[in-house]
């Protein structure tokens, strides 16, 4: 029943990003979904972004393995990350009106700092949009009780995302989050009730897990702790925003208003559901600690799928499955659909630049098709952990483009030259200490962080000076 239930919803889900797409009539909808998403479109659109497959699975495993200070990346680095962008970027980015983020990097900064920064932006979903085919398949896997492979599951996945992505792109996209956001907020509440009764109550869970140490947050007092968890905290909070697919949900908005709120309400409401997750793999160590025990340390991301599976009525699991399926489909969908269309057309119409609105559009079709390919090939050969994938996917665009953009923003004497050297010392010096030093008392990423700071002033001033003594 539980197997059929997920394949009528798959179905239904589908096509009801089909219909949507036949909206679609160029690329500012494809794109931006015309730029007339209302309040609570984005809001769910924003939310059901970030709750993906390492919310539900990455981080409850790696929560019952290192406590809340295992999870400073995400859940809080990036929630704060939303914050950040409603109360800083969105309003100047939406009064913009650009097709993508890597736009702005050419309009500010030139046409090869936009490319450098849309390759880095593009890779950087790599392991993103990976995590989160690689979770289709595990779910494929539990559900179908081994019948379907992973790899299996895996390929089902990608093509049937992929398939309203292709054809509607952030429109589909906008809508069929919607929708997915009410299932999760209901799946995720129901559970949660359901399970906590069989765990002995809300309170018998907290209280274990308080007296076993996982709340503990903040590190020791010692440069390597502290060190590593600033780190850990600014990869997710600072490197998600230059994001395309935080973009454009700032750019499908109806006003400036509606971009900025939204992204507010959207990672205040990531943050609160975040936990729940969290409780309910928790609860799997009251309730059959010998299962955790077995999964913990081969392959833990299974805990929460198994604990539903055998201690919950079909009702429970539907509603499970649906909430999880839910936040993998509206996560992978955007994730697929934010490299392709700046990849389009940032890199690509660059070079063709007699490329008319439904040329770009079919292009950008193209790339989709072959970027799901291509993640869905990492997906299959990577032995990483979900929350693993997705944590290490933000550092390159910590490194080489957010500091282009925070001070492109808010430093009028940003230059082009401080712009270049700013992407090109970041990701410099992060690459060259992830080889030598991965492990030294400075992460390689905020290594890297202050290199293009470095090269964002230094090359500002510079050429400042430069244009002074010209005059």
């Amino acid at each position: 029943m539980l197997l059929w239930f997920v394949i009528a919803y798959w179905i239904i889900s589908v096509a009801i990003g089909l219909w949507v797409a036949m909206r679609v009539h160029n690329t500012a909808d494809y794109a931006a979904a015309g730029h007339s998403m209302p309040m609570y479109v984005v809001t769910a659109t924003v939310f059901a972004t970030w709750f993906g497959s390492e919310t539900v699975l990455g981080i409850p495993a790696t929560f019952l393995k290192e406590g809340l200070h295992g999870v400073v990346a995400d859940p809080f680095g990036s929630s704060l990350c939303l914050i950040l962008v409603g109360l800083f970027f969105a309003v100047p980015l939406y009064r913009k009106k650009l097709l993508t983020i890597g736009d702005f990097y050419r309009i500010k900064y030139g046409r090869t700092v936009e490319i450098l920064v849309t390759l880095c932006i593009v890779v950087s979903y790599l392991g993103w949009v990976a995590a989160q085919i690689k979770a289709l398949g595990l779910v494929f896997n539990v559900v179908s009780e081994d019948m379907i492979s992973k790899d299996t599951g895996m390929i089902i996945g990608a093509a049937t995302v992929m398939i309203y992505t292709l054809f509607g792109g952030m429109l589909s996209v906008a809508i069929t989050d919607f929708i997915q956001m009410v299932i999760i907020m209901l799946g995720m509440v129901y559970i949660a009730w359901d399970l906590s009764a069989t765990a002995g109550g809300v309170s018998a869970v907290i209280n274990h897990a308080s007296a076993a140490g996982k709340f503990d947050f903040w590190p020791a007092l010692n440069p390597t702790e502290v060190i590593g968890f600033f780190a850990a905290w600014i990869t997710m909070m600072l490197g998600s925003i230059p994001q395309q697919d935080v973009f454009q949900r700032v750019t499908s908005s109806n006003n400036e208003n509606t971009a900025r709120n939204a992204s507010i309400l959207g990672g205040s409401l990531y943050f609160c559901f975040a936990f729940i997750p969290m409780f309910l793999a928790y609860s799997a160590t009251l309730i059959d600690p010998a299962m955790v025990k077995q999964y913990l340390d081969t392959d833990s991301q299974l805990i929460l799928p198994k604990l539903i599976m055998d201690h919950s009525p079909v009702f429970a699991q539907v509603m499970f499955f649906g909430a999880l399926l839910s936040a993998i489909k509206s996560c992978a969908s955007a994730t697929l659909l934010a490299p392709s269309v700046t990849f389009a057309e940032n890199i690509v119409k660059g070079f063709y630049k007699e490329m008319t609105d439904q040329q770009l559009l079919k292009v950008m079709r193209l790339v989709v098709f072959v970027f799901t390919c291509l993640v869905t090939f990492i997906a299959i050969r990577s032995e990483l952990s979900i929350f693993k994938m997705v944590e290490g996917a933000y550092k390159i665009t910590l490194v080489a483009a957010f500091v282009p953009l925070a001070f492109g923003l808010y430093w009028k004497r940003a230059t082009p030259l401080g712009g270049f050297l700013s992407v090109v010392m970041g990701a410099g010096v992060w690459l060259i200490c992830e080889w030598v030093a991965p492990d030294a008392l400075i992460p390689p990423q905020l290594a890297g962080l202050m290199a293009s700071l470095t090269g964002m002033i230094g090359g500002s001033l510079v050429a400042s000076r430069k244009e002074l003594r010209a005059a």
